[in-house]
């Protein structure tokens, strides 16, 4: 008579462990290294949106606001900063984002 086997062996698990491991090893280093490159993105693309609603203020109002006069006229949602936390402000009509030190993060690339 010959025994059926049900299962798995302990061998076979061991061998599936290692391949998720190893796959697990290779896929956090990337998921990490895109994530500033995403947060510069949303960063920028939050610049763009703010910016729009600055010349819609220019438009309406007739003056440059600052971001506090969009945070209260509605422009812009209350404590607007980039998703990553940078803050952002208006100099000459011009959205820009900024350091922890105050500075344009655009100086940087210069």
């Amino acid at each position: 008579m010959v025994k059926e086997e049900d299962g798995f062996t302990l061998i076979e698990m061991m061998i599936v462990l290692l391949i998720i491991s190893v796959l697990v090893l290779i896929a956090i280093p990337n998921v990490t290294k895109h994530s500033k490159s995403i947060d510069d993105k949303g960063c920028e693309a939050f610049v763009r949106m703010a910016q729009g609603q600055v010349e819609a203020y220019k438009m309406e109002k007739h003056k440059i606001p600052s971001v506090d006069e969009l945070i209260e006229e509605d422009y812009l949602p209350k404590g607007a900063k980039c998703p990553d936390g940078t803050d952002i402000s208006i100099e000459n009509g011009m959205v820009i984002a900024l350091n922890k030190d105050g500075t344009s993060l655009d100086d940087e690339d210069n």
